[in-house]
């Protein structure tokens, strides 16, 4: 099993959450955590204990960031107009690899990165290879000509997996999408539960 796919599953497990509603997760069979306490009776869990578990699922989700790059995340949420918990998800969302993820160019936020990382994507035409590359509305995001034979690419468009979002719409054919806007909380299909809300007080505590 490689890093990425071993790192995947240990969040999932340490969550007992199927964070990206992948058929093949282990929490599908064995919804404890890991370890050999991980069937331990769950004791009550303190709002500090709370507001981590929520950074760490939303966190976790999106290709499992760096701290460092989370807490910046929320620092601009936090500096900008309006309500901080949806500016932190629309702020999350305009990453590039989140984009790429939606748009299914790819079957997960892990493979999103790597696939950004490697050169693959084009933004306007010109090759992006940083992740957390903040993409605008208008902007158009594509697979390089040279990597749109890859078996990755192809089986994930194909995949019945996962829906398309109003936010990113895509053109299989040219293997293309738009990023329209950042999305509210509500429009973000997350096959979990998650709570910005708890993430704010964290932060802000």
């Amino acid at each position: 099993m490689s890093k990425r796919h071993s790192a995947k599953y240990k969040i999932d497990r340490r969550m007992g959450e199927n964070l990206w509603g992948r058929p093949k997760s282990p929490v599908n069979s064995r919804s404890y955590g890991p370890g050999q306490h991980g069937q331990r009776r769950k004791q009550k869990v303190s709002d500090f204990g709370l507001q981590l578990r929520a950074k760490q699922k939303l966190k976790g989700y999106y290709g499992n960031l760096t701290e460092k790059q989370f807490s910046r995340t929320y620092e601009e949420a936090a500096r900008r107009k309006g309500n901080t918990s949806e500016n932190l998800i629309g702020l999350l969302e305009s990453r590039l690899d989140a984009i790429v993820y939606r748009a299914k160019f790819v079957p997960t936020p892990f493979a999103a990165r790597q696939f950004v990382n490697h050169g693959h994507v084009l933004v306007n035409g010109k090759r992006v290879n940083i992740a957390s590359y903040r993409c605008k509305p208008g902007d158009v995001i594509s697979v390089r000509e040279k990597s749109r034979n890859m078996a990755l690419v192809l089986e994930s468009l194909a995949s019945n997996e996962r829906d398309f979002c109003e936010y990113v719409p895509v053109e299989v054919k040219a293997m293309s999408a738009t990023f329209v806007r950042a999305p509210e909380l509500s429009e973000v299909p997350y096959p979990v539960k998650m709570e910005p809300n708890l993430v704010i007080e964290f932060y802000a505590s």
